[in-house]
């Protein structure tokens, strides 16, 4: 989506989901920078400019900050939310009339489970395969 994503996350060891929100941002808030400062695109100074006086106002943030505080979690504890969660996020970008077909946004794990190639490599949930723990 152009404001905002949706992930659907599980980790392998014990950690916290603060952790995991916490490390993405700081990570993707580096690399967002970087790729803009990088890029020689007419709005680089805007973009540069935002994110610079977004970090005025946290007191933990030293150069720019991208990305805003908290997040929005749903536990999916049982295999019918997850899949219920994962359509929704598939379809979000058709609501918004930016596609016609989920597989068509190219930010999007639909392409994935249309049998073609995406982005970024996932891994493809199957149901009944799924094992959901509380």
């Amino acid at each position: 989506m152009t404001n905002h994503l949706h992930l659907l996350v599980s980790a392998k060891h014990p950690v916290r989901l603060p952790d995991i929100i916490r490390d993405f941002k700081k990570h993707t808030n580096k690399q967002i920078i970087k790729l803009i400062k990088e890029e020689n695109e007419s709005r680089r100074d805007w973009m540069l400019y935002r994110f610079q006086y977004n970090a005025r106002f946290d007191d933990r943030i030293q150069n720019y900050k991208v990305w805003r505080d908290g997040y929005h979690s749903i536990e999916c504890d049982r295999e019918d939310i997850l899949f219920q969660k994962l359509d929704y996020i598939h379809d979000n970008p058709v609501r918004a009339e930016i596609v016609s077909y989920p597989e068509h946004y190219i930010y999007s794990s639909a392409i994935n489970y249309a049998g073609e190639r995406g982005l970024l490599e996932v891994t493809l949930l199957e149901r009944g395969f799924i094992s959901v723990k509380a």
